[in-house]
């Protein structure tokens, strides 16, 4: 439905955790799961090269980028089968995690969680550090207590993000191939910060 280097155009203006390089880190794991799991790969792989491509636009204007993502590949996709296109839309439309929109098909759940992954593990750290050098965050703050609206009035910083999203995101999966992959990931991820606040305290 769509290649990848049309779809790198659509990608002009994102931030280092959102760029092209993201889209492909995602799309490799798309097909992993995807394939493991028996999803329709077409579907997959166009719903992954379109799934950030209003993140820009979310940047700009706080209007969440998933649902104004799905619309621009409604347009994007326009010359294509009209159940296909939907599908895609759907998938794109249910990918975030900080949202009500749950994913339904097979294809959306595969979006879904190779997103997530790439937010774990040791890239998920790179990113995280990566949009808290842009924000001109802290490295390190207290760990949070409470809830995340509460850390939102604080200066918020990758801890935060930790605590409040990355930490979850290995228990939010819905595939058993996104699991799986995400043991490894999760473990890394909690050492990394375990270490780090020794580190910071000088413990270590």
């Amino acid at each position: 439905m769509i290649e990848i280097e049309e779809a790198r155009q659509y990608y002009t203006d994102c931030d280092a955790a959102h760029d092209f390089d993201h889209v492909l880190r995602v799309l490799a794991l798309a097909e992993r799961i995807g394939q493991a799991e028996g999803a329709a790969m077409e579907i997959v792989r166009a719903a992954t090269l379109l799934h950030d491509v209003a993140r820009a636009e979310e940047e700009r204007t706080g209007a969440c980028h998933a649902r104004m993502g799905a619309e621009r590949a409604r347009q994007i996709l326009a010359d294509h089968p009209a159940d296909k296109v939907e599908a895609v839309a759907q998938a794109i439309a249910s990918h975030r995690f900080r949202d009500e929109v749950v994913p339904q098909t097979l294809e959306a759940k595969v979006l879904y969680d190779a997103d997530k992954l790439d937010a774990i593990g040791a890239i998920g750290i790179a990113r995280a550090y990566a949009l808290a050098g842009r924000r001109g965050q802290r490295l390190w703050a207290e760990p949070p207590a409470g809830s995340l609206a509460e850390s939102q009035s604080t200066d918020y910083t990758p801890v935060h993000e930790f605590t409040f999203k990355l930490s979850r995101l290995k228990d939010a999966l819905f595939t058993v191939t996104a699991r799986q992959i995400a043991e490894e990931r999760q473990r890394y991820l909690v050492e990394f910060f375990a270490r780090l606040e020794e580190e910071v305290q000088g413990k270590r």
